[in-house]
C-alpha cells in the first residue's frame, strides 16, 4: 500500500499549489484568494518515485463572526481532520513571510495530539531568504522543519529524501509490475453497480455483503480464486460517489482505499450499470484507472434487466463517452445470474498478458518500419520528421522509446497512429501503451571543434587567401 500524505494548514498557505506540484496536475484550484479548496482532493505523486497518495485539504480557519461563514469553515476544517485520520503522515504548511501566528500554534497543538508524524513546511521560500521568518517556527518544538516553495519545488526534494528512510521502498512493490503467479484484479465502480455481487459470483459463495443500499462496501477486501488454471486475487472496493453526495465519514475514508486498490492491481475491472446512462463519476473513475497505467476491462452489468435494443443503445453511449479507453474490451454480464463472468475473466487474463508483453528490439523496429511505410510522419517547415529506431523500456504498461529528429514537433494524431499500429501488430488487448520520443545523441558529441562541411570549406578558402598574401 502506498503511504498517504495529508496537506493541512490555515487558508492560503500554498497547500493546493504543493498538491499540483507533487501530482504534476492542475486538479486543485490555485489563487491568492483564501478558501478556494473545500473538499478533499486525492492524487498520486508523479515525482519522487511515484510512491505516495497525497490529499489536498481546505484551510483550517478560526471561528468567524458570521454564522453562515462559520458553519462553512467548520465543515471545511472537518474535511481536513478526516484527511489527517486517513493519512500516514502530515505536511503542515505555514507561511514563512507571515511568521508564526497564534492560529498556526493552535493547529499544530491539535496535530501533535493525533500522534501522527508531522512535517512543518515553511512555504513561500521563493520570495527570498531575507523575507522568511522560518526561525519563528522552531519554537513549536517540531522535529522536522523545512523551508520550501510549493510554486517552484524548492526544498521539497529534501523533504522526500527524509521520507525515504521513514517509508523505505519495499522490494515486492517493484516485483508486482512484472508477471506473477497471481493476477490481482480490482473491481471499481460507482455504488450499487454490482461489484460485490460479481465477486460473490466468481468465488461461488456469499463472501461479500450485498444490498440495494449504495455504500454497503466500506473497505477494500480481497479473496483468492482459480479459473481455468489461472489464479486471481479479487479486490472488492467501495463505490466512489461524487464528493457532494458523500456525507458519511467512513465512506469518505474508502476513497483512498479504492485508489490504493487500483495501484496494487494488475488489471482493473471498471463496472458500469447497464440500466443507466454514463455518468460524470464513471468518467472520473475511468480517468483514475487510465492515469494509473493499469490494464482495464469494462464490465457492463445488469444485462438481465435490459433488452437487446436497450443494450445496443447503452453501448453506443458508453463507446462515445469512453473513447479514451477504446483499447479496453467491453463485456456484458449479469453478476446476479452469473452470466458472462467466465468470458470476463478470460478477457482479464488476456489483458494481463498484454500488459506484460516483452518485444525484442528487432521485432519492434520491423514494426516501426512497417508503420513508417504505411504512413510517413508529416513535414515540418519543409523537413520530414525522421524516426530512426525503437526499443522497449518497460512493461505493465508496455512502454516503448522511439528515437528520431524533431520529436517535439510530432503531432498528437501521429502519436496515436503509432500507438494503434503497435497495439494492432502485437495484438494487445486491454492495456494502454506509452510511447517515449527521444532525440538521438549529438553526432558530434565528444568530437570537439568539429566543423560542418560549409564551415570547413570557408576555413580552407581563408587559408588559401592567406597563402597568396
Amino acid at each position: 500500500m502506498k503511504p498517504v500524505i495529508a496537506l493541512v494548514g490555515r487558508p492560503n498557505v500554498g497547500k493546493s499549489t504543493l498538491f499540483n506540484y507533487l501530482t504534476k496536475s492542475n486538479n486543485a484550484l490555485v489563487a491568492d484568494q483564501p478558501g478556494l479548496t473545500r473538499d478533499r482532493i486525492y492524487g498520486l505523486t508523479k515525482r519522487f518515485n511515484n510512491r505516495f497518495i497525497v490529499i489536498d485539504t481546505g484551510g483550517i480557519a478560526p471561528p468567524d463572526d458570521s454564522q453562515d461563514q462559520d458553519n462553512i469553515n467548520q465543515a471545511i476544517s472537518a474535511q481536513a481532520w478526516h484527511a489527517i485520520e486517513e493519512a500516514d503522515l502530515v505536511f503542515f504548511l505555514v507561511d514563512g513571510r507571515d511568521g508564526l501566528i497564534p492560529q498556526d500554534q493552535d493547529v499544530y497543538k491539535k496535530l501533535r495530539a493525533t500522534h501522527k508524524k508531522v512535517y512543518v513546511l515553511v512555504n513561500k521560500a521563493d520570495s527570498g531568504v531575507d523575507n522568511m521568518l522560518s526561525s519563528d517556527f522552531y519554537s513549536l518544538g517540531a522535529q522536522h522543519i523545512y523551508e520550501t516553495s510549493a510554486r517552484s519545488g524548492k526544498g521539497v526534494r529534501a523533504v522526500f529524501a527524509e521520507l525515504d528512510s521513514e517509508f523505505p521502498l519495499i522490494e515486492d512493490e517493484d516485483e508486482e509490475t512484472g508477471p506473477s503467479n497471481v493476477i490481482k484484479v480490482a473491481l471499481v465502480g460507482r455504488p450499487n453497480v454490482g461489484k460485490s455481487t460479481l465477486a460473490n459470483a466468481l468465488i461461488g459463495e456469499e463472501r461479500f455483503v450485498t444490498s440495494d443500499i449504495p455504500g454497503t462496501t466500506r473497505d477494500s477486501i480481497s479473496a483468492n480464486i482459480e479459473k481455468f488454471g489461472t489464479k486471481f486475487e479479487l479486490i472488492d472496493t467501495a463505490g466512489v460517489r461524487r464528493r457532494s453526495k458523500v456525507n458519511d465519514m467512513v465512506e469518505k475514508f474508502s476513497v483512498v482505499k479504492t485508489i490504493q486498490a487500483i495501484e496494487d492491481a494488475h488489471v482493473v475491472i471498471l463496472m458500469l450499470d447497464g440500466t443507466k446512462e454514463f455518468a460524470v463519476q464513471d468518467a472520473h473513475l475511468a480517468g483514475m484507472v487510465l492515469e494509473s497505467g493499469r490494464a482495464v476491462v469494462i464490465a457492463i452489468n445488469k444485462t438481465d434487466i435490459s433488452s437487446l435494443e436497450d443494450r445496443k443503445e447503452i453501448q453506443k453511449g458508453f463507446d462515445l463517452k469512453l473513447r479514451f479507453l477504446d483499447f479496453a474490451d467491453k463485456q456484458f454480464i449479469s453478476a446476479k445470474h452469473r452470466e458472462g463472468i467466465t468470458k470476463l475473466m478470460r478477457t482479464v487474463a488476456r489483458a494481463y498478458q498484454s500488459a506484460n508483453v516483452n518485444v525484442s528490439t528487432a521485432d519492434l523496429n520491423r514494426m516501426l518500419e512497417g508503420a513508417l511505410e504505411s504512413f510517413q510522419p508529416p513535414l515540418v517547415r519543409g523537413r520530414r520528421i525522421k524516426l530512426k529506431y525503437a526499443a522497449q523500456v518497460s512493461s505493465c504498461p508496455p512502454t516503448f522509446a522511439i528515437h528520431g529528429n524533431q520529436i517535439d514537433r510530432i503531432p498528437p494524431t501521429y502519436k496515436r497512429y503509432l500507438e494503434n499500429y503497435f497495439r494492432k501488430s502485437l495484438k494487445l488487448v486491454g492495456t494502454p501503451i506509452q510511447l517515449l520520443f527521444k532525440q538521438p545523441d549529438n553526432p558530434y558529441a565528444g568530437r570537439h571543434n568539429k566543423l560542418t562541411p560549409r564551415q570547413e570549406h570557408s576555413r580552407k578558402r581563408m587559408l588559401r587567401k592567406v597563402k597568396k598574401r
